[in-house]
Parts: structure tokens; sequence; C-alpha cells
């Protein structure tokens, strides 16, 4: 009887560990990209009969998978996970195009430019109009420069810039880099809060341009709140699989297999060749 009910368990495994491709899930606020990546690969390793499944154990992994692009601790949305050889296209998801949903409050900066942080200074907003912001975000589009924050998913030598800083250690910020902002609109302004739509590249800060764009403004400003709803071919209404639904039969049917480490889809055309240590941070 014992081999009898092994069967299936070695069975679900292996139609586990067969997988290779990429599909997306949702992340919710509170726990890191790599906290809610560990606990898919736990759910489906339990899913498939593996007991005490432990997933941070890199050596000799039962089931390999990564995700393309760190979303902070406090921010939610898609999240593109690769499993299998499906973790080679995940380079080719950091430098593509995805979108983003940002809350924004004028008048208080703080020192990680959201919410999480403490506030650092506050100035008056009640200058600042609908108009100025729009005209502002002019400046904020195309191919521009930007200084990433110092509370990043950067690393110095070894070590992410986040985890340095929350130790005691002195950060020096990181030199400006460019990067690509396709398109950037004001959807809504209700002082002091305010939303941005945007669709942007690889390495590309949220929070550096809400804090830049707070000291064009002659305020300051920090993200209140953050969404990504799109990366690559993955929509946040239309691909993610939220956690009821982190079960093999749900990812199979949500898999996109590789094709010679490529994806179909015309939302990766403007990818850049190489990362060049390019995070996708937000």
């Amino acid at each position: 009887m014992a081999g009898n009910s092994a069967a299936p368990i070695a069975s679900s495994l292996s139609k586990l560990q067969s997988l290779n491709g990429v599909f997306a899930i949702y992340k919710k606020q509170g726990p890191t990209s790599a906290d809610v990546l560990n606990t898919l690969k736990e759910t489906l390793l339990k899913e498939a009969g593996v007991q005490n499944p432990n997933p941070r154990k890199r050596k000799k992994q039962s089931l390999k998978m990564g995700h393309g692009g760190t979303l902070d601790s406090a921010a939610c949305g898609v999240l593109v996970v690769g499993v299998g050889n499906g973790t080679k296209m995940l380079s080719t998801l950091l430098t593509g195009s995805k979108k983003y949903v940002a809350v924004a409050e004028l008048g208080k900066a703080t020192d990680t430019l959201d919410a999480t942080g403490s506030v650092i200074l506050e100035k008056d907003f009640e200058h600042i109009t609908r108009l100025d912001v729009e005209e502002k975000l002019k400046a904020f589009t195309g191919d521009i420069m930007q200084v990433p924050p110092l509370y990043s998913a950067l690393k110095k030598d070894g070590q992410r810039l986040s985890v340095l800083l929350k130790k005691g250690h002195k950060v020096e910020a990181k030199p400006a880099r460019p990067v690509t902002v396709h398109n950037l609109t004001l959807q809504e302004f209700k002082p002091p809060l305010f939303t941005l739509d945007i669709e942007c590249g690889g390495g590309f800060y949220v929070r550096s341009l809400v804090d830049d764009l707070g000291k064009a403004l002659s305020s300051c400003a920090h993200v209140k709140d953050l969404t990504r709803t799109k990366q690559g071919p993955f929509t946040l209404q239309e691909h993610t699989l939220h956690e009821e639904r982190w079960t093999l039969e749900h990812i199979l049917r949500a898999l996109q297999p590789c094709s010679d480490g490529e994806l179909a889809s015309d939302d990766l055309n403007h990818q850049k060749a190489t990362l060049e240590g390019h995070r996708d941070p937000e």
C-alpha cells in the first residue's frame, strides 16, 4: 500500500519539475518579492506531496524558480515568475516595458521615498495646481537620467543597500543612470494626493520619480501606494494568479512556455540587449 501512495506523489512532483516557462502571480502588500516566491514554491511542493519543503534551500533544489523584477514590500501587483528553463527568460522581462499606478502625497518627504519610511521633511504644497504637475511631468518623459533611492534592491559589496542602511552602515547614493519613460500621465489631482499612470523600461524607480517631481514643484512628495499593472505581456486584470490559485492546474493553464528563450509578445520589442546591473526595483 505504501508503494501505491508514493506513486502519485512522485508523479505530481515530476509534473511540477517538468514545467518550463513563465507566468504571473499577484504580489500583495507586505511581504518581499523573495518571500512571495518562497511561499509559492512551498505551496506547490506541498501540493505535490513533498513533506516539510524548504523553498529557501538553494542546494539540490527540487524546484527551479525565480522572479523577473523586485517589487518593493509596500507595493503590489504583477510579479512575473519563471520556472525551469523559464528562469532564463527573466532577464528579458527585467529590461522590458512595465506599467504602474502610483498614488503620491505632496508636502512630505520620507527617508525611503515611500510611506514605509520616516518623514524627514515637510513643505507647503498649496501653491501647486494640476497644470503645474502636468507641465513638470514633461521633463520626466522619454530618455532621462535618474538617481536610484538609497533604500533599494541595488547592491554594494554583495549586500542590498536597504539592508546595509538598516544595519546602520553609511551608504552613498548610486550615480544617476539612464532610464526610459514611455508614457507618464496625471490621472487624478486631489491635493495633497495625486495619481500617476506610468509606463517605463527596466531599472526605473517610481519612488525616485515622485521625489524628484516634488522637488521640481518647489515642495516635496513621497509614494503612498504603488501597483504594478503590467510587465511584458502580463497584465494585472487578465494574467495574474492570486494566492488561492497557486496550484499546478492553474499554473499549467497560465504558463507561457519558453521557445528559444524568447517571449512571443510585441511588448518586449523595446528591450535592451543587456541588463548592465539593472534591477526592476519597484
